[in-house]
């Protein structure tokens, strides 16, 4: 019943946040701010700060507009190239450039959040690169009757995506770069597409912040996965769509439930930025009050996840680390890694991780025993946590040039 419960608060609020957001409209349209009121600043600040605060379960846009390439500022547009149940294939297509740059593949994490996380990520590659995504789509709005989803469907995604971005007629593959939790059905995917001679098997594959052995350094995130039962997952953790949603009827761990764990690890944190937002508003301090508020557009806009993939996840990837051990299974065959011989491995880390530590991620370089020396590198970046793996300065300056130069070696 719990999510029949946050239901209906969702409703119950509902008119008091669209009179809130109305609320803001009209200071915006006829008030200019309210710059000469005080009162009025602090009172309509408020009523932002209120609509802020919402969770939201729609994608927020990427708002790629355009990127510098070389020295050329050129317009990018978001297209599906490949539209399936459980998610799309999007394509950040640039015509006006006309020189070929290498396609490459970025699987976002199934993790609570939309792939626009990802949309630094995606940023800075786009400069060098033919970048795909994939966008999840929420599994409430997803009708039951597209069947399930679960780590063997999503490692069935990416071997599709693959072979829709390789070239046929000259067996050339594309890139593909994964960002935590999707490593693991990444480096299954090209193994399994290597135990069957693909010829599409990727060129390269950058493998950055993701738990390929959970057993290397136990953070507390592992610990949270092995400290319970399969059972009490299943048991406490997965609910039933409402009615009303597409997804009616569907076993689902909700993104609301996560987000909410989340908040309450480090809620003085989160109060404290909600206080400031309120008093940059206030203050019309609106480029200080904008960083705070995209923020919490995107860390607030959460999806469910299918219990069956969530469930699996935590099984095969955290409670037994089938894949670093050897023993998973994908469609009734064990996978190998030391079928990997044409696609290129990199590895990143940050000295900082505290989702996926050291060593979880370089511990693919052990699985994939057939590739040769000149193919394997890995890349520990000092001073960063699990963000800035894949976003930020440190990303785009110290961290991309690895992955560039990978792409660019194989290509």
């Amino acid at each position: 019943m719990l999510y029949q419960a946050y239901q209906a608060y969702c409703d119950m609020m509902a008119p008091a946040r669209l009179a809130a957001r109305a609320a803001t409209g009209f200071r915006d349209r006829f008030l200019g701010g309210a710059e000469d009121m005080p009162f009025a600043r602090r009172l309509f600040a408020l009523a932002e700060v209120f609509h802020k605060a919402a969770i939201t379960h729609h994608r927020p846009p990427y708002d790629i507009g355009e990127i510098l390439t070389g020295n050329t500022l050129v317009k990018v547009h978001e297209e599906i190239a490949l539209d399936l149940p459980f998610g799309n294939l999007l394509h950040f297509a640039k015509p006006e450039v006309t020189a070929p740059q290498p396609k490459i593949l970025v699987v976002a994490p199934l993790s609570g959040h939309f792939s626009t996380l990802l949309r630094n990520t995606v940023e800075t590659l786009l400069r060098d690169h033919d970048v795909y995504l994939t966008d999840w789509k929420n599994a409430r709005d997803v009708p039951v009757s597209a069947g399930p989803f679960g780590f063997e469907d999503y490692t069935d995604y990416v071997i599709r995506f693959l072979q829709e971005l390789g070239d046929a007629e000259t067996g050339r593959g594309a890139h593909v770069l994964a960002v935590c939790q999707p490593c693991v059905p990444v480096l299954t995917a090209v193994a399994v597409m290597a135990q069957d001679n693909d010829p599409l098997q990727p060129r390269s594959m950058t493998l950055m912040g993701g738990p390929i052995d959970t057993r290397e350094s136990p953070t507390v995130v592992n610990e949270l996965a092995t400290s319970q039962s399969f059972e009490w997952f299943e048991a406490n953790l997965i609910h039933t769509v409402p009615w009303r949603h597409k997804g009616a009827g569907r076993k689902v761990y909700p993104g609301f439930i996560q987000l909410m764990a989340f908040m309450a690890m480090n809620m003085g944190r989160h109060t404290s930025q909600f206080r400031k937002l309120y008093q940059h508003i206030a203050d019309v301090e609106q480029a200080e009050a904008a960083k705070i508020a995209g923020f919490y557009d995107e860390y607030l806009a959460v999806l469910d996840l299918t219990a069956e993939f969530y469930l699996e996840t935590i099984d095969k990837v955290f409670q037994r680390a089938l894949l670093a051990k050897g023993e998973l299974q994908h469609r009734g065959r064990t996978v190998d890694c030391g079928a990997i011989r044409k696609t290129a491995l990199l590895t990143v880390e940050g000295e900082r991780d505290d989702i996926c530590a050291v060593g979880q991620t370089a511990a693919a370089h052990l699985l994939c025993t057939s590739l040769r020396p000149h193919l394997k590198r890995h890349h520990l970046q000092p001073g960063v946590g699990h963000y800035g793996v894949f976003s930020g300065s440190k990303w785009e300056k110290q961290v991309y040039p690895q992955v560039r130069n990978m792409v660019l070696a194989v290509h």
